[in-house]
């Protein structure tokens, strides 16, 4: 028998904020577990989704919005989920929710407190490109709209120097230096796992050269790059901020062999990134290399012929592990074998890495508190027995999204209403 109708959501992308909503229409009450400062996931990282090259901040903040005003729907960020005990019905978890230091309610999101702060650190959700100072939001556009301050980097925090700059300069009262971490304890009748992907780290394939040369970067950096949200506010340069390339070569299947799966949407990304370089710098060479063209979706193949009739010359690479990049008077050589088996090679100003999607970070550890079982990858693990199951190896528990394998929007979002219709059966009996 239940006990509890509550939900808890673990992960805030799309497939998270998907079933927020209908459950929230199904008059759930649903807690929304976040480890981030905002919600939306890595979709808001980008700046348009394929094939139709819609705006991804224009389709995600509606929701964004909806979410946090909804008062079916309990936003939990910089929260993770600690240990979860019971079963079906009536689960009893505990959160680990950290402290914020500045107040949701009184900030307004001026920035005034950035500029005084006197420490910097790089910012990861920019993957690295540019700075940010110690009390921070990820992006501009991050919603809440409201910062958050590094504890392990603040100096009022550490006690090092008496730093008050942040909260002299906010005229609405909003730092918080006492706000302390706290344990949420709540009680739920099922649980839906949607906490994404993380991308591999291209640095591991060395003979890409990503990390050594600047001109080399991932798929994510180079999505932020044109961002208008993003660290150039969409200004097409190389790290020096100064250079525009004028050749470009987009690398599919990244890594690849190293995770041992194909992750489903580079094809159509790259894609999608030599579209937008053909728009931005109309006559700029951009090259795509390929050993396979993966296209999941009936949308997928117009697209990549369309890219690849005006936008691009697609290059076929007999042997992935074979491709060598290398740096010679501020030029990047990419050596690879052509689809004859000779040695070949190009030289351009940019390179695009195309890296496989992982399981998010933490997720052995979220799976080990669930406990629910991970597949061979490190996915969580849909039970087989069904056929499109989001259904795990626990009962009460379900999966959504690319948590449980690479996917695209529309699909996680699929996935995402399946379980939803799981859940609300298994709240119902």
């Amino acid at each position: 028998m239940n006990t509890s109708n509550n939900v808890l959501i673990i992960g805030s992308g799309v497939s998270g904020m998907e079933a927020c909503i209908m459950l929230s229409k199904a008059g759930k009450k649903i807690t929304l577990v976040e480890k981030l400062s905002l919600i939306g996931g890595k979709t808001i990282k980008n700046e348009e989704t394929y094939p139709n090259m819609d705006c991804s901040t224009c389709l995600v903040a509606p929701i964004q919005q909806e979410i946090l005003q909804d008062p079916n729907i309990d936003v939990l960020t910089l929260s993770t989920v600690e240990e979860v005990q019971g079963k079906s019905g009536n689960f009893k978890v505990k959160i680990n929710k950290k402290a914020r230091y500045v107040d949701l309610i009184a900030c307004l999101g001026c920035g005034m407190c950035y500029p005084p702060c006197p420490v910097s650190l790089k910012n990861e959700w920019e993957e690295n490109l540019i700075d940010k100072k110690a009390i921070y939001v990820p992006c501009s556009g991050a919603l809440p709209n409201v910062p958050v301050i590094d504890a392990a980097l603040c100096l009022k925090l550490n006690g090092s120097e008496e730093c008050n700059k942040c909260a002299e300069a906010c005229m609405f009262g909003a730092i918080n230096f006492s706000e302390t971490d706290q344990i949420i304890e709540l009680n739920v009748g099922a649980i839906l796992i949607a906490t994404g992907y993380d991308m591999l780290d291209a640095g591991k394939l060395q003979n890409l050269g990503y990390g050594k040369f600047s001109g080399v970067y991932t798929s994510m950096e180079f999505e932020r790059l044109f961002a208008a949200n993003g660290p150039t506010e969409g200004k097409l340069v190389l790290r020096n901020l100064e250079s525009i390339p004028q050749s470009i070569a987009i690398i599919h299947c990244v890594g690849r062999d190293l995770v041992g799966y194909c992750s489903n949407i580079c094809c159509t990304a790259s894609a999608k990134h030599a579209h937008f370089l053909h728009h931005k710098l109309p006559d700029a060479n951009i090259y795509n290399f390929y050993t396979d063209i993966c296209l999941p979706d009936k949308t997928y193949q117009k697209f990549h012929e369309d890219v690849k009739s005006h936008s691009s010359e697609y290059i076929y690479q007999k042997d992935r592990e074979k491709m060598k990049i290398q740096e010679t008077d501020n030029k990047l050589q990419i050596s690879y074998l052509n689809n004859e088996g000779k040695d070949a090679a190009i030289t351009v100003d940019m390179v695009i890495l195309e890296n496989a999607l992982q399981p998010s970070r933490g997720t052995d550890q979220l799976a080990e508190a669930l406990g629910v079982e991970l597949d061979q990858f490190g996915f969580v693990e849909a039970q087989t027995f069904h056929i499109g199951s989001v259904v795990t190896s626990k009962n009460g528990i379900f999966v959504a999204g690319c948590i449980e394998g690479p996917k695209d929007i529309q699909n996680s979002v699929l996935q995402a209403e399946a379980a939803v219709a799981g859940i609300i059966s298994s709240l119902d009996q």
